[in-house]
């Protein structure tokens, strides 16, 4: 089963449409494909749009129906590409729930890809991440918080970029475990593990000072999420 990233629909068909050719290109029997497109037309909340055609679907409802087709006639192998692009929340939990069921079965297998952090911790397994068409991690959820998810970023913004040396140099005084993410005419950023920042009292009064002492204009300190790896 294969959902695209790029909605693949007749504009002039309906929605009932659609999910009956699909189960006849599958060759399932017109019984058990009743069955199964009233199932998933339940599930994913389409009842009432099956005689809509698809020019007149939201940008949602055609996910939906795209994710549709590609787990009708239970496929052993399922490929989604953004499969909840567009959709509301509500819609996202429904499909979410969706891949839950069909992935109950050990012999079935799916690639998820997504933007959405919480899409993959709540329906995967294993995640990979990708960086600028580079793997820069795979594994599973708990390991990529344990490796990720225990930060903080630190945002500091100088007066003038003359200051880049100082500021650093005082920003390592601070902190000497903070490796430097991202710089800027006039603003470093720092990612800064937990146990060195602990605890945020002592963390925020050694910023206050460095401000009050002109090193620092102003500072961010806040924990890093997973969204932001």
């Amino acid at each position: 089963g294969y959902c695209p990233q790029e909605n693949s629909l007749w504009p002039d068909l309906t929605v009932q449409e659609h999910l009956e050719a699909y189960t006849a290109v599958k060759g399932m029997r017109k019984e058990d494909a009743a069955v199964n497109i009233s199932r998933i037309a339940e599930v994913l909340e389409l009842q009432k749009h099956l005689k809509t055609a698809v020019r007149r679907l939201s940008v949602g409802e055609a996910r939906k129906l795209c994710f549709a087709l590609s787990v009708l006639g239970d496929p052993t192998v399922m490929l989604w590409d953004e499969p909840s692009a567009g959709m509301d929340l509500k819609g996202q939990r429904r499909m979410w729930k969706a891949i839950q069921t069909s992935l109950k079965s050990k012999q079935r297998g799916a690639i998820l890809s997504t933007h959405y952090l919480d899409e993959a911790m709540a329906i995967c397994d294993r995640v990979a991440v990708l960086v600028s068409g580079q793997l820069r991690y795979i594994g599973s959820i708990e390991d990529l918080k344990r490796k990720f998810g225990r930060s903080y970023y630190l945002e500091v913004k100088m007066k003038d970029a003359g200051q880049r040396d100082v500021v650093h140099a005082e920003v390592l005084r601070l902190f000497p475990a903070a490796a430097q993410q991202e710089s800027s005419s006039s603003l470093l950023i720092y990612k800064i593990p937990m146990e060195n920042v602990l605890p945020l009292s002592q963390s925020f009064s050694k910023l206050e000072a460095a401000k009050q002492n002109r090193r620092l204009e102003e500072y961010s300190l806040s924990l890093r999420t997973l969204q932001q790896v």
